[in-house]
């Protein structure tokens, strides 16, 4: 079950999501507690994988990275968390969430410039993340301007490796 973060942690979440540079020492001035308090707090929400610090791109400012939507219709009622969770460990899979609505699944998609990787996401690595007639449609959707996005970038994006593509059988 989840559970919800007391006033302390949002508190800390909340700064951090307004300037992840501060440092401890920063934090526990602002919440008026003490720095190993604040180190106790952060190491508890990284350790419980509550919280990440990252860097994030502003997405709308590079005009290199192609965005994508990807609404799933998926078989299987019951396994579609199962099955979004293999979809999210994809390369250039953002997130992947069960949604109420028209889709079952709706996938955040960013590829670095290159239409083909777009086109083999959602031909062939999210159809082949479920076992076969497992994900029965898909509709794609490309971002064409979107305000306020920032991302972390997924694996397979400007990376030195590019991630292995299925050999056609």
């Amino acid at each position: 079950m989840r559970e919800h973060l007391d006033q302390t942690d949002r508190r800390l979440v909340k700064l951090l999501s307004q300037d992840a540079q501060l440092g401890v020492n920063r934090l526990a001035e602002k919440m008026a507690i003490s720095v190993p308090t604040v180190r106790m707090r952060l190491r508890n929400l990284l350790d419980r994988n509550l919280l990440k610090i990252v860097g994030l791109l502003n997405l709308t400012e590079r005009p290199e990275l192609i965005s994508a939507i990807v609404g799933i219709n998926a078989q299987g009622r019951g396994r579609a968390r199962e099955l979004a969770q293999r979809i999210s460990e994809l390369p250039f899979v953002n997130s992947a969430s069960v949604v109420t609505g028209r889709f079952d699944i709706i996938v955040d998609v960013t590829v670095a410039g290159d239409v083909a990787d777009l086109y083999r996401i959602t031909s062939e690595l999210i159809p082949g993340a479920g076992i076969p007639g497992e994900v029965v449609r898909s509709e794609t959707f490309v971002v064409m301007a979107s305000c306020n996005k920032w991302v972390s970038l997924p694996e397979g994006c400007w990376s030195e490796e590019t991630p292995a593509r299925k050999e056609p059988t």
